[in-house]
């Protein structure tokens, strides 16, 4: 009993229709292909869509505090509000010596930024009544973290009139409110700390002499610099006859240094007044001058612009260049602004390559399909019918809210080999009918498309089945291979339907007469040559299925190999590209101050400008990129080069940053090291390997000091590890202050007089606010410089104690020297250092985590030390398994879609025995060539999947159908292998070249074409060369079995009593 044949496609009424109105076909395409074009100018354009997982910051300052007064007063009671929050990944805190604390809270891609901001909120009001006075007083600040970074503004000047805390307000007052009102602009933060701030800059010897406290002078000035309503005269109710309501004013708020230098501390029954002005002076300074920024050598003040989710990069980054220009017109002479470091270049440039590669691929998918067909009539179908599905899958992006980047277009290069491949298997069915059977070209279209319409089904459904499924995975991964997957059934699904409209209304429309086979020139000699290439494939097929055992051994030693080859390759994230701009982190001996850090980069300045593509050096010091922590002693330099084709050999990013590492590494006072910047902006600091050694066992700070440094010394001794560097520091020289709290009772002090006192004059204390230029800052208090230079200006201070007498603090205390840190970082509950560092070349990130886990285990679990991993290192290690499990249910869609379609529970498996063929080469491929296996080898794979599912699909539709007409199995099986070929092998070489331009790419975004493109490249080309051996195999062994198998049914039953 033979099968019922597959469905034959579309019913005839339908089929035809499009055959006998070739108008009404056009008009659909060119329709699809306009809405399409239209659908492009409205899409957004960035380098990748929005995939970095959301995150909320929280800020606050403790001023004054150590870095273990900070974790343990600020940061911990915080912390221990966020464990189960909805989608919470992890979270890490700097607490720095300045008394900031910065915490980042990350969340799973899929949850809302604005809800995850909601839960932190909650969770941080929690803990405020645990917090110290004076953090509730400066206020706990929560932040939707904005990741995407546009660009930076740079503010100069060639006027030394204005210094740098002069352009930061500029830059705050009067630029940043103008750009964040760019359509476009997430949010524009002025860097460092140089706001206005008055400054309450007080003697201690003279307040010593005169009796005054701070919290004398503090209290003052909460009492005369405030806001005091007074109400109105003539207000209702008001007697009968009242004419006139008159406002009552009095002074409110202070506003200028003179003000401030006359409120009166203290006033005596003489009349006599002591005003701040008689103990020290006020002046218009700022909030902080722990910063300092750099352009080129120049004092200079930035501003941070980031992107809107779903805006246009480019044409976000134009306006702002526009708004600059009109802006600068007003600025006051000597003051410029440019945009030092940009973004934009390396997404115009990677798309511009991308859309290259593009065009390079349908030049050379019509040269393959021109050389198999020979005409130009049946060259211009294909040529005609990929565009409209190529363009039109713009349309369906703009439908479902996707946008114009890397992933979607990659997706559109492969989709090309795989949309031309429908037109291809319809003419060249023509054009056979044509030819063997002698019918016009509008019969041989209707006859054609009836033959191949199942196939062409199938495939679709195939290809559909295989992508589909990855679109539901989650994680940064899932939303990569969504963007992805959904691109290319959009594609498909367009394809298929052009397939049965408008290519066979153009084969009825442009196709003549069957011609004779070429049998001179180029065309000649190819025919020939194919002639015999088919006729020893067919002889090699009839060989393989003659002795099948013996080549289904050999099969599975290639499955075995491809097995071996899975689990050898190494695995990465995403691969390192050259982004035309790259990091410096800079640090100094501890306790170093900011005036020798910036002498460094003078130093470090000097030697970036020996290199001839650099072309901006944007220098923070101050500034530690890896904690996100204010340090004095640390510095981080952001570099701009020039774009790629103006670079010559040897001035890649990888071959720029080595030669300044060994420079950096030469320095004597100073520690340094350039890295690459994370691909997915948001994902860390780095480009590399990102850890977190945590301390659970409860170390004391100093021991987990050494056990870190033990760990960065082993670790560099790892086969996998080129480098790991620890920002963890515990010996920073601190001066202890014991207060010797029984003697200070005894004397009638207040112990918070005197750590107030200590806070306020060898720090600063906020008092209240003043208005300015309509805006609102801060009074401070703080010591005049020459009292906070050394330990012994600790006696110069003074407290209030019984009866009056001011005592100085030094009879209250003892000093002596400590070390400890200047920023103890926390990650996810535990005192943690952060490691970074990059794999040895010929390795993967992958390999250097899992021997980094060894090493934990082997020597330092028992020490109470763990590891964990954070930014991109996170995301590779939770999509590690990601892969398979698409993979997987890939092929099991696959399976139920065919079987449906075959109405056969065993002929599918004809088809997706024919995948290991594909699996093998994409493998083999990555790994003669020494790449990992990374996300874009993975959606890679993928795509070979449903391509070599395909080439099954073809061979096996037909053996299917000549089965069904009775003839024999291996028959059958041979006779479709010989019709099909030229299909297959056209579409396929069409695919492999198309996508060839991926595998020898260069410029911006190259490394990814690489991976992507070798992985399909050589995964096709084996299953092509390979595989397409087999399938014919494979259907007869199990088209006998399942014709067995219903054969001895029917007895079984019969022979029951």
């Amino acid at each position: 009993m033979s099968a019922a044949p597959p469905p034959a496609g579309p019913p005839p009424e339908i089929r035809y229709l499009f055959i006998r109105r070739p108008v009404l076909a056009g008009v659909i395409s060119i329709v699809i292909t306009l809405l399409g074009g239209f659908a492009i100018r409205l899409l957004p354009l960035s380098r990748y869509p929005q995939i970095t997982p959301p995150a909320v910051q929280v800020a606050a300052a403790y001023p004054g505090a150590t870095a273990q007064d900070v974790a343990d007063a600020v940061a911990a009671p915080i912390e221990e509000q966020l464990s189960g929050l909805q989608g919470l990944l992890y979270y890490s805190s700097a607490n720095a010596s300045d008394g900031t604390m910065g915490l980042a809270i990350s969340f799973d891609v899929t949850r809302s930024q604005d809800l995850a901001a909601v839960d932190v909120q909650n969770a941080v009001q929690v803990a405020v009544p645990q917090l110290p006075d004076a953090v509730r007083q400066n206020g706990v600040v929560i932040l939707k973290a904005n990741t995407d970074i546009l660009a930076v503004v740079a503010l100069s000047s060639s006027d030394p009139r204005y210094d740098a805390s002069y352009l930061t307000n500029y830059l705050k007052l009067f630029v940043e409110d103008e750009l964040k009102r760019v359509p476009g602009i997430g949010n524009a933060l002025t860097f460092g700390g140089l706001q206005f701030s008055m400054l309450l800059q007080l003697d201690p010897a003279r307040m010593a002499k005169l009796g005054v406290t701070v919290g004398d002078v503090a209290t003052a000035v909460r009492e005369q610099n405030a806001t005091n309503p007074a109400g109105r005269i003539g207000r209702e109710p008001a007697p009968p006859g009242t004419e006139l309501t008159i406002p009552v004013t009095t002074l409110g708020r202070l506003q200028t240094p003179d003000q401030f230098n006359d409120i009166v501390v203290r006033a005596k029954a003489d009349g006599s007044l002591l005003r701040v002005r008689d103990i020290g002076r006020a002046v218009l300074g700022a909030q902080s001058y722990d910063f300092a920024g750099r352009l080129n050598g120049k004092p200079t003040a930035f501003m941070l612009l980031y992107l809107r989710p779903g805006a246009n990069a480019i044409a976000v980054r134009n306006a702002v260049q526009r708004r600059l220009d009109e802006l600068s017109r007003g600025f006051p002479p000597g003051i410029s602004a440019v945009i030092p470091f940009d973004t934009t270049p390396f997404v115009t440039a990677s798309i511009k390559e991308v859309v290259f590669t593009l065009l390079e691929a349908m030049a050379l998918v019509s040269l393959v399909v021109f050389v198999f067909l020979q005409s130009w009539r049946a060259t211009l179908i294909p040529m005609l019918a990929v565009p409209v599905s190529v363009i039109g899958t713009f349309l369906g992006l703009l439908v479902i809210g996707f946008s114009i980047n890397v992933l979607t277009l990659f997706a559109l290069v492969l989709a090309i080999g795989i949309v031309v491949d429908d037109a291809i298997v319809v003419i060249e069915n023509v054009e056979r009918i044509m030819a063997t059977e002698d019918v016009p070209a509008r019969i041989a279209a209707d006859r054609a498309i009836r033959q191949v319409a199942g196939a062409l089904i199938a495939i679709v459904l195939s290809l559909v089945a295989v992508f589909v499924p990855v679109a539901f995975t989650g994680g940064v991964t899932g939303e990569m291979f969504k963007q992805f997957a959904i691109t290319i059934v959009i594609a498909v699904v367009l394809s298929g339907l052009v397939a049965l409209t408008l290519t066979p209304a153009l084969c009825a429309l442009l196709l003549k007469e069957a011609v004779e086979a070429h049998t001179g020139g180029f065309f000649g000699a190819f025919n020939r040559w194919f002639a015999r290439v088919t006729g020893g494939y067919v002889g090699a097929v009839d060989r393989v299925l003659g002795r099948p055992r013996a080549w289904l051994g050999a099969v599975a030693v290639l499955v075995i190999l491809a097995g071996v080859l899975w689990r050898r390759v190494p695995t990465a994230f995403i691969p390192s590209e050259d982004k035309g701009y790259f990091a410096m982190a800079l640090q100094l001996p501890d306790a170093a101050s900011l005036q020798r850090t910036q002498a460094v980069i003078e130093r470090v300045e000097g030697f970036l400008r020996q290199e001839p593509a650099i072309r901006n050096i944007v220098a923070l010091a101050g500034f530690d990129l890896l904690s996100r922590a204010s340090q004095p002693n640390s510095a981080t330099i952001f570099v701009n080069v020039r774009p790629w084709e103006e670079r010559g050999p040897g001035q890649s990013i990888d071959a720029i940053t080595g030669r300044i590492n060994g420079r950096l590494f030469g320095m004597r006072d100073a520690m340094g090291f350039a890295f690459n910047l994370p691909e997915i902006p948001g994902l860390g600091a780095t480009s590399g390997v990102e850890a977190q050694l945590q301390n659970r066992g409860g170390l004391p700070v100093q021991d987990f000091a050494r056990e870190v440094q033990a760990f960065v010394q082993a670790a560099n001794q790892l086969p996998a590890v080129l480098g790991v560097n620890a920002n963890f520091r515990a010996n920073v020289p601190q001066l202890y202050v014991d207060v010797d709290r029984a003697a200070a009772k005894a004397r009638g002090v207040k112990l918070g007089d005197v750590f107030g006192t200590l806070q306020a004059l060898m720090s600063t204390l906020y008092v209240n606010d003043f208005n300015l230029y309509g805006r609102t800052y801060r009074v401070q208090i703080e010591a005049q410089a020459p009292y906070r230079q050394t330990p012994e200006d600790l006696g110069q201070l003074y407290v209030r104690g019984s009866n009056d007498a001011m005592m100085p603090i030094s009879a209250l205390t003892r000093t002596q020297f400590k070390s400890g840190p200047t920023v103890l970082t926390r990650f996810n509950g535990f005192t943690s250092a952060l490691i970074t560092g990059v794999p040895r070349p010929g390795h993967s990130s992958g390999e250097m985590m899992n021997q980094l886990d060894g090493l934990i285990r082997s020597r330092f679990a028992a020490e109470g030390l763990g590891i964990s991993y954070s930014g991109q290192s996170y995301q590779e290690r939770a999509s590690s398994g990601a892969a398979g499990l698409v993979f997987a249910l890939g092929l099991v869609i696959v399976f139920l879609v065919l079987a449906a379609q075959y109405e056969s529970w065993s002929l599918p498996f004809a088809v997706l025995f024919g995948v290991p063929f594909g699996v093998l080469g994409a493998f083999l491929g990555i790994w003669l060539r020494g790449q990992p296996s990374d996300i874009y080898f993975q959606v890679g794979l993928i795509t070979v999947v449903g391509l070599a599912a395909k080439n099954a699909i073809l061979i096996v539709e037909f053996a299917t159908e000549l089965r069904s007409q009775g003839v024999p199995i291996r028959q059958a099986a041979v006779q479709a292998a010989r019709q099909r070929l030229r299909p297959i092998l056209m579409t396929s070489f069409a695919f492999i070249l198309g996508v060839s331009p991926l595998v020898v790419a260069g410029g911006a975004g190259a490394a990814s074409r690489h991976s992507i493109g070798t992985t399909v490249f050589s995964g096709m080309l084996i299953a092509t060369t390979v595989g397409i051996f087999f399938i014919p195999l494979f259907f007869t062994l199990i088209r006998r079995l399942a014709e067995r198998g219903r054969a001895e049914t029917p007895s079984a039953v019969e022979g029951r009593p």
